[in-house]
């Protein structure tokens, strides 16, 4: 006798038809879709299954969508150019100085006050009287080195404006934000003296010193410059940071490797 299958029966064998038909889909036609079928028969009792049907069902149980509250709304802005007057929320105070800030006046006044030292110390480099000269170049216990007697003057320059700072301490960065430094690093040094001779206008790093005047080395003045390190060779003395720490001076007689380095010299000297 046929026994007619409740209602549930009708809909898992209708679910388990249906999870057979999506676990095979992507297989190929050699792969039969009934290998899937383990899935749905693992699933526990009252697992949500989603079918097509139930989610159209569960679609129809929502409520009619409402605006939310506080959603945004489309605005139309208008974009001012550059001058037009009452910008929103503009403040005027924004732009103005800091507190505490010089004002133009002060800042006016200590140019004035840094270009007369300048003056002043330039009209003391200008004039070589008061530096010690001999048949040859040499250093003195002071420090401080001696120039030939037969050097051009303006060499003669390079060398007392060295003396200047040949016992100052070596300070990364010194003499490139001014000249009267209390330290300066090999560039600083090297751009120190050179700018006392009237030289450079400006100092400059090593590796700008690279390309510095003229290619090879010079009768009186050679530079030797690469990325990191900068010296120069005046009269036969090395001007040099590097070994300062051992001679307590930038003035060393002693030679060393030149290898690696941009060989630069002034034309005519």
């Amino acid at each position: 006798m046929e026994i007619k299958a409740p209602d549930r029966a009708h809909y898992l064998v209708a679910l388990i038809a249906l999870a057979a038909v999506l676990v095979g889909c992507g297989r190929s036609s050699s792969q039969p879709a009934e290998e899937g079928g383990s899935a749905v028969a693992d699933a526990s009792a009252g697992e949500v299954v989603l079918t097509p049907e139930s989610a159209r069902a569960a679609r129809e149980q929502l409520p009619e969508e409402t605006p939310a509250a506080g959603r945004s709304r489309a605005q139309v802005v208008e974009l001012q150019g550059a001058g037009s007057q009452g910008a929103p929320n503009g403040d005027p105070r924004a732009d103005a100085p800091s507190p505490g800030a010089p004002t133009d006046a002060e800042v006016r006044a200590e140019l004035r006050e840094a270009r007369a030292a300048l003056a002043n110390f330039k009209q003391h480099l200008n004039t070589t009287a008061f530096l010690q000269t001999g048949k040859r170049a040499r250093v003195l216990p002071d420090g401080t080195a001696v120039a030939p007697e037969n050097a051009p003057d303006i060499v003669k320059r390079v060398i007392l404006a060295g003396n200047e700072i040949a016992k100052f301490p070596y300070k990364w960065g010194g003499g490139h934000g001014a000249w009267r430094d209390n330290g300066y690093d090999c560039s600083g040094s090297v751009s120190f003296a050179l700018a006392g001779a009237g030289l450079l206008n400006s100092p400059l790093t090593s590796g700008l010193f690279m390309n510095y005047g003229a290619s090879g080395p010079g009768r009186w003045i050679t530079i030797y410059a690469n990325s990191g390190h900068v010296f120069m060779v005046v009269a036969g003395l090395r001007f040099d940071t590097s070994g300062q720490g051992r001679a307590g001076t930038r003035w060393q007689e002693e030679s060393v490797s030149t290898s690696g380095y941009a060989v630069r010299h002034i034309p005519g000297l």
